[in-house]
């Protein structure tokens, strides 16, 4: 026998649950139910809160419920900022209530891999995510960057800093901006805050930086950072329960290079080692400590020291491997070398990658006279001048650098070897235009001509790059009739951000002109290069990496122009910091700093930083050993090597006088029959 139940109770219990807030957003908790690791992962399983405690309070901060509006983490690379912060901060807002959010990526290219690399498998793995907004299959397939929510109450855009339009035209209360460091100017302005203008009209919207940093002055991370609370991770000492952040002072002071798996840390307080079988027990029982408590946002900074994912270890054998101290002892290493960073561009990559703060370049090259001085006086065996001309007896890459100029070229002949050294051996001056025969066919004779090394054996240049910034299709049109694995023609990226070398981008055309241009074209990272380069002007011992040696004799006006700029931090009118190279005195040229960047760009196309020990071994032996006393036959006698003749005290009337402390090319006489000894006399009777 049944029972009705009363109809009335049923619409009150109906109202009742439709009246019900709710839950409090929790942002772990979504974590815990929703995040499943596949067998790719290093955890794979569940999403435990255990293994990453430092999570707990930077998801809190950007809970829709907690009362800040904007948050900043700033950390090291692959600790996962991206599945555990960004992701589930996007999921946790919208399984709350109908919410419009945008997510900002640097390109379009970053955009779209992480649409497809990273927020598409969770949206396909995680329940709440397929609830809200499908799978992504049949009907409920959508556009990679405008993603609607099944019940269309919300949406997700996707955008790139690059393009200002998508930016513009949309009105969003959840703002999250990943890798935000590398977000650079565009013609309609700042992408940062256009993005965070985005949210002005909701008083509850919250604004999100994710980023690793880049370079100081210009990194937008640090510089929101800087004004946040600034927070670290503070672990207890398992020795005598101090509390202390984990900081890579500490961590490099106790480095070994004879024992880089015992990498510890050492308690301030009481001395104790700290090593990593305490790690685990010490991450779980810390706690966020601001350092800046007037801060005007919630701030973060975690570098991958405490992340599970890596051991300490593996920490200093990478710092090792920056610092080149594989294989070497601790007396071997020095305390110099212990100190110092190494490779500038490498040290950048581990400055931000693994310690997680920004790096700090070279502003400014050294005083051109001390750089004279220090170079025309040294008299020890490896540090002493080359002399002009010469080439190390060595494995190098032979390279010049060529910079166009209204009336001449300036042309720069720098061999590179191993472990990012340098001999600068000429520097010349063409005294033309780069659309006259006259510049073309000395540049031509510059291809064809050799160097003697110090072992008497001659080579060729293994590439010339030459600067198509200014008479471009004069340039072009010179670089195109050389083949492409010997001529390269540059520009230099207006970006501070740009890769060193990159191919030109040039119309999707398939005519056989354009496929040459994409072959021989690159664009050159010139900042990060140049503060490289006066990284490595300063080391003084021959004997570290990136060493630079010059020529005797290369003149006064050399040195000032190789140190004639130095970098500046200058307010746009958007009101971000952006770095420029600019001359440090009125009067002073840089052609000898432009064609040592223009060589570089030709010795890394030639793979200079990336050989292995293997390949400069094999140079050495090619190139470092005593020329070939090889008997000479008839065709080889036909030509014979001719003595250069006496400079001439007045130059032709079509050649230009050569600037002071350069050396102009001198045309190679064509032989005669009287010159040299193995020339054979005509003869009538020769049958």
């Amino acid at each position: 026998m049944g029972f009705l139940s009363s109809a009335e109770a049923a619409v009150l219990r109906g109202i009742a649950q439709a009246m019900l807030p709710p839950p409090p957003p929790d942002i772990t908790r979504w974590c815990e139910e929703n995040i499943e690791f596949d067998e790719r992962s290093p955890f794979p399983g569940r999403f435990r809160i255990d293994r990453f405690p430092f999570l707990r309070r930077i998801h809190e901060v950007l809970s829709p419920e907690h009362p800040c509006r904007e948050v900043t983490v700033r950390g090291s690379a692959q600790w996962g900022k991206t599945v555990s912060v960004l992701n589930p901060t996007l999921a946790a807002w919208h399984e709350y209530g109908p919410l419009d959010s945008l997510v900002v990526h640097p390109t379009t290219s970053s955009a779209t891999e992480w649409v497809r690399t990273k927020w598409m498998p969770m949206r396909r793995q995680a329940p709440s995510l397929r609830t809200l907004f499908g799978d992504g299959r049949g009907e409920q397939t959508d556009t990679l960057h405008n993603q609607e929510t099944i019940r269309r109450d919300g949406s997700m855009k996707v955008v790139s800093a690059g393009s200002p339009d998508d930016l513009a035209g949309t009105t969003r209360r959840l703002v999250m901006m990943d890798d935000v460091s590398k977000f650079e100017m565009t013609p309609k302005g700042d992408p940062e805050q256009l993005a965070v203008s985005r949210a002005a009209g909701f008083e509850d919207a919250k604004i999100a930086r994710i980023s690793t940093p880049q370079v100081v002055g210009t990194c937008r991370v640090s510089r929101a950072f800087q004004r946040s609370t600034q927070e670290f991770y503070h672990v207890p000492c398992p020795h005598c329960g101090e509390m202390a952040p984990l900081t890579w002072e500490n961590f490099r002071k106790n480095l070994n290079p004879e024992r880089l798996a015992a990498a510890h840390f050492s308690c301030e307080a009481c001395g104790c080692v700290i090593d990593h079988s305490h790690k685990v027990a010490m991450v779980s029982a810390g706690r966020w400590v601001p350092n800046n408590p007037a801060g005007d946002h919630p701030g973060f900074h975690l570098w991958r020291a405490y992340v599970p994912q890596r051991d300490w270890a593996s920490i200093a054998i990478e710092y090792a491997q920056v610092m080149g101290w594989t294989g070497l002892k601790l007396t071997e290493v020095g305390e110099a070398a212990m100190r110092d960073p190494i490779d500038a561009q490498t040290e950048q990559t581990f400055w931000n990658d693994v310690i997680g703060m920004p790096y700090e370049q070279a502003s400014k090259g050294p005083d051109w006279e001390k750089l004279r001085d220090r170079v025309e006086n040294d008299e020890s065996e490896v540090g002493r001048p080359i002399q002009r001309g010469t080439v190390p007896a060595t494995g190098v890459i032979l390279a010049a650098g060529v910079d166009c100029q209204g009336d001449r070229i300036e042309v720069q002949v720098v061999a590179f070897g191993r472990n990012y050294r340098r001999w600068v051996i000429d520097n010349q001056v063409v005294p033309h235009h780069i659309s006259t025969e006259e510049a073309r066919g000395a540049l031509n004779q510059i291809l064809k001509g050799t160097w003697r090394t110090e072992a008497g054996r001659r080579i060729a240049l293994d590439v010339l790059a030459i600067d198509g910034g200014a008479y471009t299709e004069d340039v072009w049109d010179w670089a195109l009739g050389h083949p492409y694995t010997r001529v390269i023609v540059t520009k230099g990226a207006t970006s501070a951000m740009a890769p060193p070398l990159k191919r030109m981008e040039f119309d999707k055309r398939t005519d056989r002109m354009a496929r040459r241009k994409r072959r021989q074209g690159f664009v050159v990272g010139v900042s990060q290069l140049k503060a490289d380069f006066y990284t490595w002007l300063d080391k003084t011992d021959p004997a570290e990496r990136g060493f630079c040696r010059f020529a005797a004799g290369l003149g006064d006006e050399y040195y000032r122009q190789i140190t004639a700029e130095m970098r500046i931090l200058k307010r746009a009118t958007s009101g971000v910091m952006v770095s420029r190279w600019v001359i440090a005195e009125a009067g002073r040229r840089n052609e000898a700093l432009d064609t040592m960047i223009m060589a570089e760009a030709g010795a890394r196309y030639k793979q200079w930083t990336y050989m292995s020990d293997a390949a400069w071994d094999q140079l050495d032996v090619e190139r470092g050993s005593p020329a070939d006393d090889q008997q000479g036959d008839l065709f080889t006698a036909a030509i014979p090597v001719v003595a250069e003749p006496e400079r001439p005290a007045s130059p032709p009337a079509h050649v230009a006088p050569p600037v002071s402390g350069r050396i102009v090319p001198r045309p190679v006489p064509t032989p005669t029959q009287d010159e040299g000894t193995d020339w054979v006399p005509e003869r009538s009777d020769w049958i």
